[in-house]
């Protein structure tokens, strides 16, 4: 029998919406068919979940009117043309204001499911089912959606929160090894940026964590959301606090553009990024560079990339992160740190700055090709 599953939630005001975190949970529909407020309900998902879990989830829909859409994997599809077929698919069935989506698979389908949410007759709800680590710690919870443009990651979206997040831990074991790795960037960008007990707790569990071990996992997992409803609580739409969750994703951003979407993954992104974030701050004068060792040390340790992909250069990364949605009035806007569980937003980052970090001879900035 399955432990009771953990609750949390996000509170914004007058509104709130429950984070479920267990096993088994995608069986029990009793708990999140109540966050369904009409009759017509589209399930969003791709070709690699739907096979595994959509029949479970549509099986807990008796009694809705119920559409399916399957799309492909991969970042490569969260585009304008995918959010398209969203729209058709819920016209199709003639889908109402008080209609909902599902959103049943990883960051891509939840970000494009979400997004085509908001838009719909200007906003329907949704819950997020997120079938990735990377998605149960990070993107299915805040209300952040959107889709890509070849200029860019996500400079098209909406804040648009879900009624629910159902996070089924069971789903974790048909992840892919490169995939859970990923996911495990977004978890060390937790103790990263505000908690250094956790920081430590990775490092000394992170062979479980890699072993899917399911209680380290369901700590890390409820422990990553309960900071994160905690930050999304105080800054829903990122004016100040919130934005210090894109710890390395400026990087991370850039580089999953350059390298053409599909070919690094978001957390391998993020890892690069946030270890770029770090020598930066140990150059400014700002941290240690012992502590940009460590960082780099324990995503190492979770088979997770510390440098460069070989072929990327600076300029491209730097005409990238000039356009990302975090810049301001051109500047560029980079979260760093004063070392682990000490992050801080640096407005004042000049392009000549990260030229120089990335141009640094011998600063084990270069890596191997990922595979």
């Amino acid at each position: 029998m399955n432990a009771a599953p953990v609750e949390l939630a996000v509170e914004l005001g007058s509104r709130r919406y429950p984070i479920w975190i267990g096993a088994g949970l995608l069986d029990d529909s009793s708990r999140w068919r109540k966050s369904l407020p009409g009759r017509h309900v589209l399930v969003v998902s791709n070709d690699v979940v739907a096979p595994l879990y959509l029949d479970k989830v549509a099986a807990g829909l008796d009694g809705f009117t119920v559409s399916t859409l399957v799309l492909g994997d991969g970042e490569a599809l969260k585009t304008l043309d995918s959010a398209a077929r969203v729209f058709a698919a819920l016209a199709a069935m003639k889908a109402s204001r008080d209609a909902a989506i599902v959103a049943l698979g990883g960051g891509v389908i939840g970000d494009l499911a979400g997004f085509a949410a908001s838009c719909w007759m200007r906003g329907i709800a949704f819950v997020q089912m997120p079938t990735t680590l990377l998605a149960m710690v990070d993107s299915s919870v805040g209300g952040k959606t959107g889709v890509n443009l070849p200029q860019g990651k996500n400079l098209v979206g909406a804040f648009h929160q879900p009624r629910a997040v159902v996070i089924d831990t069971d789903t974790l074991a048909t992840l892919a090894d490169r995939e859970l790795r990923s996911g495990l960037a977004e978890v060390v960008k937790y103790g990263a940026i505000a908690d250094v007990d956790f920081f430590a707790w990775l490092e000394a569990h992170a062979t479980e964590l890699l072993a899917r071990e399911p209680a380290a996992l369901a700590h890390a997992i409820a422990t990553s959301c309960r900071q994160k409803a905690a930050i999304v609580a105080r800054d829903e739409t990122e004016q100040g606090e919130r934005a210090l969750l894109n710890f390395g994703h400026t990087f991370g951003h850039a580089l999953e553009a350059v390298a053409g979407y599909g070919h690094l993954l978001h957390g391998e992104g993020v890892a690069i990024g946030m270890c770029l974030a770090s020598r930066l701050s140990a150059r400014r004068g700002c941290a240690g560079a012992a502590d940009a060792e460590r960082l780099a040390s324990l995503l190492r340790t979770l088979g997770l990339p510390t440098a460069l992909p070989p072929g990327v250069s600076a300029d491209a990364l730097l005409a990238a992160m000039q356009l990302d949605k975090k810049a301001v009035s051109g500047n560029l806007r980079l979260i760093l740190w004063r070392g682990v569980g000490k992050a801080e937003i640096a407005t004042d980052v000049s392009a000549a700055d990260v030229r120089e970090l990335l141009s640094a001879p011998h600063s084990g900035l270069r890596g191997s090709p990922l595979k």
